[in-house]
């Protein structure tokens, strides 16, 4: 008899366990009647009646037995079935675009300098020009 206990608890656990997760793996459009936290507590607080209700009335019949895991085809969609599917480092165009940022940065950096350069230096010139001049 003892033993006969333990395997109805055993099964009772297994199936909460399993209620448990399937109510938490349940898309939003799956669940019924109640929201998924009022299940979860259902499940955790009253495991052999909220285990039960949860697969009769908690979700929507013939949920997860459509689903795949994996999608159908080989997973690609129709317009990247064209495409390399090789490595980034093997594309010459992504390649040479990976150079061209840091050359464009590099030279507009090179042009902000020169430009600050100039100002400096007119700037230094129209001193030198203002103290050699007599004052009048």
């Amino acid at each position: 008899m003892v033993r006969l206990y333990g395997l109805l608890f055993l099964a009772e656990v297994v199936l909460g366990i399993c209620a448990l997760i399937s109510c938490l793996s349940a898309e939003e459009g799956e669940i019924r009647a109640l929201p998924r936290i009022a299940w979860v507590l259902i499940i955790l607080f009253f495991p052999l009646v909220g285990s039960i209700a949860w697969f009769v009335a908690g979700r929507e019949a013939g949920a997860g037995r459509a689903r795949t895991a994996w999608p159908m085809g080989n997973g690609f969609s129709e317009r990247d079935r064209g495409r390399p599917r090789a490595a980034p480092d093997d594309d010459p165009a992504f390649l040479s675009s990976i150079g061209e940022v840091p050359r464009q940065q590099d030279q507009e950096l090179f042009r902000r300098w020169e430009d600050d350069l100039r100002r400096r230096e007119e700037e230094l010139r129209r001193r030198e020009t203002e103290q050699d001049r007599p004052e009048v």
